[in-house]
């Protein structure tokens, strides 16, 4: 047993270590977000690098150690937010070396100052100015306390070995500022789309063919979730991609301001629509295992495969990276919205309903399910018409 827990360990250390140096692999050949850990990891090595040397030039050897940590922590994955974190950082510093030289002033160096001190560090970086940042207020604190008992020098050592660690952090971020990414989360947005577009055409085929595999059915529920869960992937990168934007000295890839909130939106649509194509097809998957499927008219299903072709191609039209055709965009949700109208006069007849009377409940649902993908892509439409 324990010969096999070895080697079961070594073999996932084995492939953690093959999928560490393909991902090196794939940063030197081509760009991507593993070319951007890449060049953010040799910028923070660098940065501490010539951080330590400079302080360890300048500083005591006490308080050196602090401006290459400083360094790694200002360089974050945007410059915004390498900012915002130094920037706290340093208020953060500020108020643990403040309530140090404080105590040991007042009080003298003591258990109970030292643990009066704790106390106070700790709520004080509960403050939201301090950010996540928060917890270095009590450790900046116990370091002042204990290694430099509070003396204003040493204070002053460690505040300048914290600014020469920013300096150097911020501008290796300044230099070689991280790329920006924006036509690539439109790409990935239509890409997404794209798919979306196509699985709900096969949705449509699955109505219009006389009794559809139900395999066939749960595959493409399947398909939903994998979609909805490259949306929910795809909307983070966007909103990070969004906060690079800010502060980044390179130009952008797309001159248009709007093109990533254009995208945000797109998705949003796309997540909105795939939780009604869930209930969708959660409702067709339903009548086929029971065999309700045939009980619908065939005018109301291949009506109802219509209104879902409609609906991919406004989702294609929608997911577009280059700029939108309004016109166009408004005139397949208006073949949309007149073949939903168009289902109402195919409910079944009261003599259909009372030899299938689950009939009428599965016709009602998939209406329900139709009329608010029609209503929720129309809802969204002037954000992404805008651009």
């Amino acid at each position: 047993m324990a010969v096999r827990k070895g080697s079961a360990a070594l073999g996932r250390a084995r492939d953690a270590i093959a999928a560490a140096a393909a991902s090196t692999l794939r940063g030197v050949r081509e760009q991507g977000p593993e070319r951007d850990e890449l060049l953010l990891g040799a910028k923070s090595v660098g940065a501490a690098v010539v951080a330590w040397v400079v302080a360890r030039h300048l500083l005591p050897v006490a308080v050196a150690t602090f401006a290459p940590l400083t360094a790694l922590l200002a360089l974050q994955a945007t410059v915004y937010r390498s900012v915002r974190d130094c920037v706290q950082y340093g208020l953060a510093v500020a108020a643990g070396a403040a309530l140090a030289a404080a105590l040991a002033a007042g009080a003298g160096i003591h258990w109970w100052s030292f643990a009066l001190l704790g106390l106070l560090a700790v709520g004080v970086g509960r403050f939201r100015p301090f950010g996540g940042q928060g917890s270095q207020v009590a450790a900046v604190g116990f370091f002042a306390f204990s290694s430099g008992g509070g003396r204003i020098d040493y204070i002053g050592h460690l505040a300048a070995s914290v600014l020469i660690g920013a300096v150097c952090g911020l501008g290796a971020h300044f230099l070689l500022a991280p790329a920006r990414h924006t036509r690539r989360r439109q790409e990935a947005a239509e890409s997404i789309c794209f798919e979306l577009s196509g699985r709900i055409r096969d949705l449509a085929d699955a109505f219009d063919t006389r009794e559809p595999a139900l395999e066939e059915v749960r595959r493409i529920r399947s398909d939903w979730r994998r979609l909805a869960a490259d949306c929910d992937r795809l909307h983070g990168m966007v909103d990070t991609e969004a906060e690079n934007a800010k502060l980044n000295p390179r130009s952008p890839q797309v001159a248009i301001p709007y093109a990533l909130p254009r995208t945000r939106e797109t998705l949003t649509i796309a997540q909105r629509c795939l939780d009604h194509l869930r209930s969708i097809t959660r409702t067709l998957e339903y009548a086929l295992a029971d065999g309700h499927y045939e009980a619908l008219r065939p005018a109301f299903r291949s009506g109802y495969g219509s209104l879902l072709n409609s609906a991919a191609a406004v989702v294609e039209e929608i997911g577009q990276a280059a700029a939108t055709d309004n016109g166009r965009l408004r005139e397949l949700l208006g073949q949309a919205s007149g073949r939903l109208g168009e289902l109402h006069p195919l409910m079944l007849t009261e003599t259909e309903t009372e030899t299938e009377p689950l009939a009428p409940t599965i016709q009602g649902t998939l209406l329900t399910d139709a009329s608010r993908l029609v209503t929720d892509i129309r809802s969204n439409l002037d954000a992404v018409a805008s651009v």
